[in-house]
């Protein structure tokens, strides 16, 4: 019964879907869950008592419990968000969990979503490129406060996959390197140590998988963690290019 008075605590159900592709028996279905909110719960903290206390087989990541790495990310009530970050007094009584779409599913509420990103780096090199025989003493030059500021802001992406699972083009495109990948590209644009053109950046990005394929609308941007500015870098890059291709030299 759930608690009316002031202070009594909620009486959580949770919907969870349910399936280990590793189990030939395994079937997706939706798998009930009940337990007491407590004080400044998490959804994080209800997982992790439903595993404890109720079914140990339950499968969900975690690592830092901070918002940082981004393991926690799944579908709560259909919009993607992390689990570590998510309190329950900020939902309803009744909450359904998904994994995220998009990535390889592991089993539950774990997905892979490591092994798309190194793959989607390694496609778009998404690293500082400098000559072999630079002095590396340049890659620690000093660089204007203003500057760094921007490249930070920007690195404060945790790959935690929420921006691919609430776009719609990556749903449609298998190869879509996704607001995540873009930002990566932004990132090293900006970065005086990489060395490459911007015709170097465009040949990987300026295609229907790169920034010509995203369809703005801001579901990316509407579920970041981090609240980057994902759309505005997307449609700065496809200003330059444009303008590259319309007015060379």
């Amino acid at each position: 019964m759930t608690g009316q008075g002031e202070g009594a605590a909620r009486r959580l159900t949770i919907d969870i879907l349910r399936y280990n592709p590793q189990d030939p028996e395994s079937r997706p279905h939706m798998e009930t869950f009940e337990l007491d909110e407590a004080p400044s719960m998490t959804l994080f903290v209800a997982l992790n008592d439903i595993r404890d206390r109720q079914d140990p087989s339950l499968q969900f990541d975690f690592v830092c419990r901070a918002g940082i790495c981004g393991s926690c990310a799944m579908l709560i009530d259909g919009r993607p968000g992390l689990a570590c970050r998510t309190l329950t007094s900020s939902l309803g009584e009744r909450i359904t969990l998904a994994p995220l779409p998009f990535f390889e599913l592991i089993g539950d509420l774990s997905v892979n979503t490591g092994k798309w990103m190194r793959a989607m780096s390694e496609r778009l090199e998404a690293w500082v490129h400098s000559d072999a025989d630079v002095d590396l003493t340049r890659l620690e030059a000093r660089m204007e406060p203003e500057l760094a500021e921007q490249i930070y802001e920007l690195e404060r992406c945790i790959e935690c996959g929420c921006c691919l699972a609430a776009c719609g083009t990556a749903r449609m495109r298998e190869d879509f390197v996704g607001a995540v990948g873009l930002n990566k590209i932004a990132r090293l644009r900006l970065d005086p140590r990489d060395q490459r053109e911007d015709a170097d950046y465009y040949e990987l990005i300026g295609d229907d998988d790169g920034v010509f394929g995203c369809m703005s609308l801001l579901g990316c941007q509407d579920v970041c963690p981090k609240e980057l500015g994902l759309q505005t870098q997307i449609a700065y890059m496809r200003r330059k290019m444009l303008r590259a291709a319309l007015f060379p030299g």
